[in-house]
Parts: structure tokens; sequence; C-alpha cells
């Protein structure tokens, strides 16, 4: 990967979790959104269910997720009972027959919860939703709050699937982001998962923060790689300290310089290739019998508000405080306060405060960007007939756009095809962003995350 590309291509840009991308979300129309609900149940549907556990013991100066710091494991159960209102609510609006068939916790730190409060959790989903048998039921871990207890409570209720937050194993590091965790903690929660058998664990790795150098970073890759991860998030750091002011605790740490950074990036590229890993795209890398891998090689790779995944056609519902739900047209998101999701629980049933109904074109460019950065090709012959449109002629302007990754060797636009080459896998959001209409329009391109 040349360091010039990089440079060139490392701008502010969408991760494409969802398109629209959330900067877009208005005011909701809540008895509209309600109406949709009811009649898009009208048939039972397959469900994935995303919990928002918000606490944390202590801040982490790097994090950029949406958190309560305390240390009073009393405000959980309060939570708790508000979530399990909403939880009500989802119910009264699936019909009966739905199939959930992903649940994942995310947080905060969900094992901030005890083992007790983790059962009562599992045991309102089994109340009130269909979990199938079968579903993928994956949970966020921090080694500093996780016990054997906390997993026997989470597998007991169905959860197969773990991510662990490493971040860096080094002390230099883990002081400057006020995250101390030794390496012997999380080699432990390994251990643990996997004698308990969970057979799929990710680790969480961040690059670009304080204290961080090619040999302290590689202190860390050596460390993920004893672990023997299915599963590797090789995430950027975002430096953001106008929406996150925390982080500008870190701004006398030592952050690596832009080409610092962009080597480490390379490192662990580097690193994760020569360690068999498929690059599934972005940040992401699995083992080649994982399914993230077999997925990719498929052609059926799927992308949603949880990042890839191999479930297609599910409806997301996200509960909870902030979280975000797509289903069918619709995106919505709850109040990200604590204190407005609760009250608006408590007066309505749900949260819904922010959200966006898909236009005809919002869908159509959904799709196609959906095709890049799932599949790293955009086949004109099928966007055509599904949507019902000459593509080559309504992507003529993006097309021609396209040429300057082609001249760069990054993609290669035929008469029936774009096909994006091996190296293009570090620039599908910036390939994505060619065909986001929404950005067109601006004269500016809100505040992203760096794309690479």
């Amino acid at each position: 990967m040349s360091a010039e590309l990089i440079k060139k291509y490392n701008v502010p840009g969408p991760r494409y979790t969802s398109y629209p991308t959330a900067v877009e979300f208005q005011p909701v129309e809540r008895e509209s959104l309600q109406r949709y609900l009811i009649d898009r149940n009208v048939v039972p549907r397959d469900v994935s269910i995303y919990i928002h556990l918000p606490f944390c013991a202590s801040l982490c100066w790097y994090c950029g997720c949406t958190t309560v710091i305390t240390k009073n494991k009393g405000q959980a159960d309060e939570y708790l009972k508000v979530l399990e209102k909403e939880i009500k609510t989802l119910a009264r609006n699936l019909h009966p027959e739905h199939n959930v068939r992903q649940v994942h916790y995310g947080g905060g730190t969900p094992t901030f919860l005890s083992p007790v409060q983790l059962r009562h959790l599992g045991k309102m989903l089994h109340k009130y939703l269909n979990i199938d048998l079968n579903a993928e039921y994956s949970v966020e871990i921090d080694p500093r709050s996780f016990t054997e207890s906390h997993l026997e409570a989470m597998m007991d209720y169905g959860m197969n699937r773990a991510s662990i937050g490493m971040q860096d194993v080094n002390d230099e590091v883990q002081k400057a982001i006020h995250r101390i965790q030794p390496f012997s903690m999380v080699e432990g929660v390994m251990n643990t998962l996997r004698k308990a058998g969970i057979s799929s664990v990710n680790l969480d790795i961040i690059y670009g923060l304080p204290k961080q150098t090619s040999e302290r970073f590689k202190n860390t890759l050596d460390a993920a790689a004893a672990l023997q991860a299915d599963r590797f998030a090789i995430y950027s750091y975002a430096h953001v300290p106008w929406i996150k002011p925390a982080q500008k605790l870190l701004e006398d740490k030592d952050l690596p310089a832009p080409n610092e950074k962009l080597q480490l990036l390379q490192d662990a590229i580097d690193y994760m290739e020569k360690l068999g890993m498929v690059h599934i795209g972005m940040d992401h890398f699995a083992r080649p019998d994982d399914e993230l891998a077999v997925s990719l090689k498929n052609k059926t790779l799927q992308r949603n508000f949880q990042g890839y995944s191999t479930l297609s056609g599910l409806d997301l519902y996200g509960l909870g405080m902030s979280s975000i739900s797509s289903v069918g047209d619709y995106y919505f998101q709850n109040y990200k306060g604590l204190d407005d999701w609760s009250q608006s629980i408590e007066r309505r049933g749900d949260a819904w405060v922010k959200g966006l109904k898909l236009t005809g074109d919002d869908r159509l460019r959904r799709d196609v960007i959906m095709q890049i950065m799932c599949s790293r090709s955009l086949v004109f012959k099928d966007v055509s007939q599904k949507w019902n449109i000459n593509a080559v002629e309504f992507f003529a302007n993006e097309l021609k756009q396209l040429q300057p990754f082609e001249d760069d060797g990054i993609l290669k636009v035929a008469p029936d095809s774009v096909e994006i080459y091996p190296e293009g896998r570090h620039f599908l959001r910036n390939i994505a962003m060619v065909f986001d209409e929404y950005l067109a329009q601006k004269s500016t391109t809100p505040t992203y995350s760096k794309t690479i």
C-alpha cells in the first residue's frame, strides 16, 4: 500500500454502517413510524436485537462511545427496569411469530452488570421475544470487569460469541489513555471463553493512540496473535475532542504524527496478512474459515450498524439509550441522554427521537454502497434489473468521478462492472463516498473520522 495513496485518500468520511448516514437524521414523525412498524409486522420477520448497556466504572480517555460513568451498580438495576418496558413495547410491535436470529450487547461495558443483573436481562429477552435457539448471541467484554460467573450468566441465556476490548498491551500507552489492563487479564478472559466452548472470539485493537510506536504496536500485535482469535478489528483512533471533550486530555500525551499513524496501519495490515488472516474490509480481519471470510468470498457479506455481518434481511431493533434501529425503509434512533431516554420510555413506551424514511434514491444508493463495502464490486446489469434503471446512464457522473481511483490502480471501470482490486480494500469508504448523494449536495464534508 503506497504511502502517497494513503495520504491522498485519508480524508474525513462515513463508515457506511448505514446509508444515508446518521448525520442526516431528522426529528422522527412518531405516528408515521408506528404505523409503518405495525404494517411491516403483519407477517413474521427475522429480527436482530442490539442492546446498549452504557455503564463504565471509569472513563477511557480515547473513548467515543455513549457512556455513563459510575461505580453504582444500582443504576444498572434502574436501567433494566426501564429497558424491560422498552422490550415489552417492541414485543407488541412485532408479529407473534417473529424470530430473533441475532443478539448483541454493546456499550459502555456490558460486563459492568453483575452476573445477577445479566441473568435478569437474559430472562427478560426470552420472556418477551422469540430468541432462536441457534441465534448469534454476542457480548462486548471488558477484561477488567469480567469473571467466570459473568460468562455463566450470559451463556445460560444463549451467549455464544464474544468481542474482547484489548486495545493495546503496553504500559506506557495504557497509562496515557487511562485504561490499565495487563495482558494476563486479556489472556485469562480468552482462556475462560475457550474453555467454556465459545468458538467465535473477536479482539478489538486501536492504532493511533498516544505513546504508540511501531515497536510498541508490534508488541500488541504479537500478543494478539498469541491469543489466536477468530476475528480482529483494528480500529483507527478517531480524535474528535469537539464531540468527546475527554479526548482533550490526550492532546499533550504524544499522539503519533499522521505519517507515524499511517505506518502503524501498514504494520497491522502486513502483520495480519502474514498471520494468514483475510482482510474483510476497512479495519476487519478474520480467519479463512470464519463465516465473515466465507461470506466475503461468496459475495453474501452484509453491513449494518453493528458492522460486518453474515446475516441478511434482518430487521435491526436497537434498545437502550442512543441505540439506532434499521427496519425496512426506516432508520430511527433513541434519545442519547439517560434521563431523556428513561423519561420517554416511562411516558410512551419508546424513545425514538431522530430518524429517516428512505426515498427510492436512498434505497438504490444504499444498495450500491453496500455492494462496494461488502462485495468490492458493482455489476451494472444486476443494479439495472433490480432497480429498473440503466445503471451506466444513471450513475454516469459517479463513474467519471471514479477515474482517479482507476488511475491510481485501485479499481477498474469496465463496460459491465466496477471491480475493486485487492489494494482497493483500504479505500472502500472513499469509493463509496462517490455515490453518496448527500455528500454531493454539501459544500463541505460533515465531521467524520478519517477514512484510513
